[in-house]
């Protein structure tokens, strides 16, 4: 006997069926390749610098996560053509074990200054634009470095203290873990980027020698033009400790290679989702990927690519260093070299598979001979090139579709990409070893950042950061070297000028929230360091982060002496009291300092709580005297 079916709801069932089966499913591998241009190579001498102009705009319209495109950045490394045989990464180091492909001599991951703008996987805050990002990797992959205090992204606490290798110059602004945002919405606007080896130190020898190059982040932008930070030579000098086919190799002693990639975007992690059609013949789709478009059908991407010599500003630095006068910081046009570029079409894939149909509409090209961009012939609305969205199996290849062309079974026109998590972990540094001793002078502060994070910092004398304490320097190097900063903080303003103007176009603006001004106390010679950075939630009333620690206390226990450290400067009304535990007030301090010491000799061993309040926090911590 046949049984009779609701034809209308038997339909609906087969649908959703076949809906449910084809839910696009989502990978990454979306899409990889390099869009690079290549310098002529310039004379021998021209490997004390290297800089050019970066266009700044929102490559992905909504945030998405587990995107990584590197916008056009820096890539230096150490010049070594004169070893063709020996690898320069030891045994241990992550180069040396997994990729043998890069032998025999390892030398283009062996040490590398790459990192700047663009969007990473590991970003925690997001805001529409990219951020911008130092970055390098000392040791052959093994570590990277890419802040005061962070690796580049994969850990909410920092590097260990033996591992830290940058140095703040700056005064004027923040450098937070998850990159520096940008302000409002640019669109082409060009950061001018730079990296100069300075003599900021002499050169040395003890566990092993260090050379005196120490590689300073200069950065041209509307509103700040300077110094932001340098890698500390003993940072590239370390991997010869214990290999000394390495010593004089790394960046403290060499030149960079002159045959560098002049601004390259690298297309590294991009979702991707798939799905079939009801002929099971399979569809892919990535992220609209957008670029601004001039009027010419042309997209800057970068510019006025500039190798630099000692004339440029090395051999004022080292003259100054040595008691000259104080040079203006401007690179000059003796020391510089602006030499032609090329460029060829991108070898594109997805899932190690070749695509076909980007360089078709958006073609790698040279213009005026040192700007360097892609050349629209397709795919350009109202001011903006996209990169095809659609994909489709065909043969060997992976070839682009319209839009029109995607069934509406495969599910791939309305489903979206993952969003980024709205509760991100915070990055935190704790007050301990090098960020503790000798410590902060000033802070906390908070700065409330355009990508909705709040970041926290403290200010330090500029040898008292963090960075410095792993290394046994002579007093009289610490002070030289202070002297020289609080010399360059005095006479280096970030109005001034020191890349050379672009050839055309108009500089970014950085956001304005990363921007502080020293307390008057602290105005030269100190730094503000990053040691916080969250999901922007605060205590309005005070601007302090609720639930923020008022003081900490070691060591506990404590057998005659108790360190007591406030986190923010004392007030009029800031006082602590020690206590037993029936409550009885044993001692009344003023605080009058951010650090404080007290003496706990005199006292019976037992548990005893401070009582600290200033008006505005009420906080009360035990410690232990012990014999």
């Amino acid at each position: 006997m046949f049984r009779k079916i609701n034809l209308s709801r038997y339909i609906l069932l087969c649908f959703t069926l076949i809906s449910i089966g084809n839910s696009p499913a989502i990978s990454q591998n979306g899409l990889h390749g390099y869009i690079a241009s290549y310098p002529a190579q310039p004379p021998a001498s021209y490997g004390e610098g290297y800089g050019f102009y970066s266009a700044i705009w929102p490559l992905i319209s909504t945030p998405v996560a587990n995107f990584q495109i590197g916008l056009p950045s820096s890539w230096i490394i150490p010049d070594n053509s004169d070893n063709t045989t020996t690898a320069l990464c030891p045994v241990g180091t992550v180069a040396r074990d997994n990729w043998p492909e890069r032998g025999p001599t390892y030398s283009d991951v062996f040490q590398t200054v790459e990192g700047g703008p663009g969007y990473w996987a590991g970003n925690k805050f997001h805001y529409g634009p990219p951020k911008f990002k130092m970055n390098s990797t000392p040791n052959c992959y093994t570590q990277e470095i890419s802040t005061p205090g962070w690796q580049f992204f994969w850990s909410d606490t920092p590097l260990p203290d033996s591992i830290l290798g940058i140095a703040q110059l700056s005064n004027r602004i923040l450098i937070p873990p998850d990159g520096m945002t940008f302000q409002g919405n640019p669109n082409g606007d060009l950061l001018g980027i730079s990296y100069m080896s300075l003599p900021l130190t002499p050169a040395c020898s003890g566990e092993y020698p260090v050379g005196e190059k120490s590689w300073t982040c200069f950065l041209n932008a509307q509103n700040f033009k300077g110094p932001l930070a340098y890698y500390l030579p003993e940072t590239w000098a370390k991997i010869s400790k214990n290999y000394p086919f390495d010593h004089g190799r790394g960046l403290d002693s060499r030149p960079t290679t002159r045959n560098l990639a002049g601004g390259t975007m690298e297309f590294n992690t991009v979702p991707i989702m798939s799905a079939t059609d009801a002929s099971q013949n399979r569809y892919y789709k990535i992220p609209r990927l957008q670029f601004p478009v001039d009027s010419l059908n042309r997209t800057i991407l970068s510019k006025d690519v500039t190798f630099y010599s000692k004339n440029a500003i090395y051999n004022a630095v080292l003259a100054w260093r040595n008691g000259g006068q104080v040079p203006s910081g401007s690179f000059t046009a003796s020391g510089t070299y602006k030499p032609v570029m090329r460029t060829y079409p991108v070898t594109y894939d997805q899932n190690g598979k070749t695509v076909a149909g980007i360089n078709e509409v958006a073609t790698p090209a040279v213009f005026q001979s040192n700007a360097f961009g892609l050349k629209w012939t397709g795919n350009v609305t109202d001011g903006m090139g996209n990169f095809p969205e659609y994909f489709k199996d065909s043969a060997n290849l992976r070839v682009a579709v319209p839009v029109s062309k995607i069934p509406v079974s495969t599910g791939l026109l309305d489903k979206q990409f993952n969003a980024p998590s709205e509760n991100p972990s915070p990055y935190h540094a704790e007050l301990k070893g090098s960020w503790r001793t000798p410590g902060p002078v000033a802070g906390p502060f908070f700065a409330y950042l355009s990508d909705h994070s709040m970041v926290t910092y403290f200010w330090y004398r500029f040898i008292d950061q963090p960075v410095f304490q792993q290394f046994k320097w002579t007093q009289g190097k610490k002070d030289s070297l202070q002297l020289l900063v609080e010399t360059m903080q005095r006479n280096w303003t970030i109005e001034q000028t020191y890349m050379k103007a672009p050839s055309s176009g108009s500089l970014v603006a950085f956001d304005t929230a990363l921007f502080v001004t020293p307390p008057t106390e602290y105005s030269i010679g100190y730094v503000p360091i990053v040691v916080a950075q969250e999901k922007g939630e605060a205590n309005h009333a005070d601007n302090t982060p609720a639930g923020f620690p008022a003081i900490e206390v070691y060591p506990n226990p404590a057998s005659h002496s108790l360190n007591i450290l406030l986190k923010s400067n004392p007030n009029p009304n800031s006082k602590l009291q020690l206590m037993d535990l029936t409550g009885k007030i044993l001692q009344t301090i003023d605080l009058h300092n951010m650090r404080e010491v007290l003496n706990t000799s005199s006292l019976s061993s037992g548990i005893y709580i401070l009582n600290y309040t200033d008006g505005i926090f009420s906080e009360k911590i035990k410690f232990v005297k012990a014999e």
